[in-house]
């Protein structure tokens, strides 16, 4: 509902000067926005709560608009840190299905962004320490017969690619250093790195999503970029 219109009482001419603004107006209508804002904010977890109990309840289309509301997200975290369409893909089904499972145990204790965060960590977590002990590197295989169907895991741009074809070589090939150098990282050090560096992130956010404290955030992220930047040294 939009808030009402505020009336104030006639008061003295004020000389405005050349910016012809007023101080206090300019005060009381920043405080009006930030209000507006924080309302904003609170009607959207009021939202999301009720979406969350419908779906604890069995409402399916209520789960569905969760899962619209969530999973681009939840992808993007996927692709950044398994570099594969295959392998997000399989992820991002995982993790859905898991958030499905357990949705009774959601309580309301942090947000659902923070909880819903939280178990894609852990499914990525748990994909990271499989892939390091396997350490086993899977060959693209092109789709026999007809040509698979392109969607948006699988769209690539590629023009500026012929453009520059040299700049397009030495992009590649530090993106297969740095990818490379990722990959000596434990687990922890990457998620980490990953949601400060790539989702953007606080590292108070990132503790409340691996269920640790800030200051264990803050040391696994020094231990990762002091890691990074000895495996890209070599590179200057």
């Amino acid at each position: 509902m939009a808030p009402g219109r505020v009336h104030f009482r006639p008061i003295e001419p004020y000389n405005c000067g050349a910016s012809g603004s007023h101080p206090v107006m300019n005060a009381m209508g920043m405080s009006a926005t930030l209000d507006r804002a924080a309302t904003q904010r609170a009607v959207q977890r009021a939202d999301e709560q009720v979406l969350v109990r419908q779906a604890q309840a069995g409402n399916r289309p209520a789960f569905e608009e969760l899962v619209r509301r969530y999973d681009r997200d939840v992808l993007r975290l996927a692709l950044n840190l398994v570099r594969g369409t295959e392998d997000a893909r399989d992820l991002y089904q995982e993790i859905f299905l898991r958030v499905y499972r357990n949705l009774s145990r959601f309580r309301f204790e942090c947000s659902f962004y923070t909880w819903i965060y939280r178990v894609a960590t852990n499914v990525c977590l748990d994909h990271l320490r499989r892939k390091n002990t396997r350490r086993e590197e899977q060959a693209p295989q092109a789709p026999d017969g007809e040509s698979a169907a392109l969607d948006f895991f699988d769209q690539q741009v590629e023009q500026r690619a012929a453009a520059n074809p040299e700049r397009h070589f030495l992009g590649q090939e530090l993106g297969k250093h740095i990818d490379a150098a990722l990959d000596g990282l434990s687990p922890r050090e990457r998620m980490v790195f990953e949601l400060k560096h790539y989702e953007g992130l606080r590292l108070r956010v990132i503790g409340d999503m691996l269920g640790t404290s800030e200051e264990t955030v803050k040391n696994s992220l020094f231990r990762a970029t002091r890691k990074l930047r000895a495996s890209l040294d070599g590179m200057r």
